[in-house]
């Protein structure tokens, strides 16, 4: 048996086992160590495909487990922590008896984000056109921007941040809107480097330079508004090489 074929498929089960913690503390509602298995799930996710390629032992049976761990990491714990959002903030409880109580039913919309990621990952495995960009919104940045609502909620110090996380409106619309991004026609550039040419890479440098910065200010509140730079950074990237097209 030859190890180095196997070692990306080390670090995508890794990926899995960071995203079973992540599960099972999103249920008991520790939303700190939830954010830090996710973070450590994408960070094993970003290097599978880094020693895939270095490493030259890409196939099927890696793409398929790759898909399988982002399911857990980026598809059950972020429809999770938002069910569990939802309840935090729900008036009416469904009881199906005296001692088991399983949330509001209006709670149940944050596992839209569940299928919506299930959905995606599905199209990606048989999508040809996402080898070089993504086609909607990649699951993890999705779960990474939700997991950490919870964390911005409980500790930041901006009031409007904390009354906007606490309406139930506001949680179901960004479900919404999160659930249409994954699966919606958007080209969203890679953040893989093949070089490190500027001109090639000019957007992706913008958004390190940025997430720096924003780190440095925000902290954990700095994730979301990550996310919604890269978004916003890929609709400038696409609109400007469609002029000069």
């Amino acid at each position: 048996m030859q190890i180095r074929k196997h070692i990306p498929n080390i670090f995508t089960l890794g990926n899995l086992f960071a995203g079973t913690l992540a599960t099972i503390f999103a249920v008991q509602g520790k939303f700190e160590l939830t954010a830090s298995f996710v973070l450590l799930g994408v960070f094993l996710d970003f290097f599978d495909g880094f020693f895939a390629r270095i490493l030259n032992v890409t196939g099927e049976l890696g793409k398929q487990l790759d898909s399988l761990a982002d399911m857990v990491t980026s598809g059950v714990v972020p429809g999770i922590v938002m069910y569990q959002l939802l309840n935090i903030h729900s008036t009416y409880s469904f009881i199906l008896n005296d001692e088991f109580e399983i949330g509001s039913l209006i709670s149940f919309i944050g596992l839209f984000l569940t299928l919506s990621a299930c959905y995606r990952l599905a199209k990606f495995n048989i999508d040809t056109r996402q080898s070089e960009s993504f086609i909607g919104l990649p699951t993890p940045a999705m779960s990474l921007f939700v997991v950490f609502l919870p964390i911005i909620y409980i500790h930041s110090e901006y009031q409007f941040l904390n009354e906007l996380l606490s309406n139930q409106y506001v949680l179901i619309g960004l479900t919404l809107v999160l659930g249409y991004l994954m699966n919606a026609e958007l080209v969203l550039f890679s953040l893989k480097f093949k070089n490190f040419n500027l001109k090639n890479n000019v957007y992706k440098y913008i958004l390190l330079v940025l997430s720096i910065i924003l780190i440095l200010v925000f902290t954990y509140v700095s994730v979301p508004i990550i996310i919604i730079s890269y978004v916003i950074l890929s609709l400038i990237k696409n609109v400007s090489e469609k002029k000069i097209n």
